[in-house]
């Protein structure tokens, strides 16, 4: 089964050093889970200030400068892994370097017919 890892944190809740650690623990997470098969995909955002927001409404696109939301956490990055079963996903969950600053969220991805 996929699921989708998301990484919240607050952007400034990080020193230069913790954030260089962080990168390297996740990126040995990664190479772990990729000799494994269970990688699929992984990625840090680039700052929540260059987010930018497309909404439709009426059939016109109204895009905004910056997130869709004022929150506490931002959307950090994500690991997209294939494993058995959910408790799986959570033990990898428990191994990402943002769990311990911020939040992980742990989401199932719906399959849909016709897409690998």
């Amino acid at each position: 089964m996929k699921y989708l890892l998301l990484a919240y944190g607050t952007e400034e809740g990080w020193t230069d050093e913790e954030r260089e650690a962080c990168m390297q623990e996740s990126l040995a997470l990664c190479e772990d889970l990729r000799a494994q098969g269970k990688l699929m995909a992984a990625s840090p955002l680039q700052s929540v200030a260059t987010a930018t927001s497309v909404r439709v409404r009426g059939g016109k696109a109204q895009i905004t400068d910056g997130p869709f939301a004022e929150t506490v956490e931002q959307l950090g990055g994500f690991l997209l892994i294939d494993v058995e079963h959910l408790d799986e996903a959570l033990a990898v969950a428990n191994r990402f370097p943002p769990a311990r600053k911020g939040t992980v969220e742990v989401r199932p991805l719906h399959p849909l017919d016709g897409l690998d």
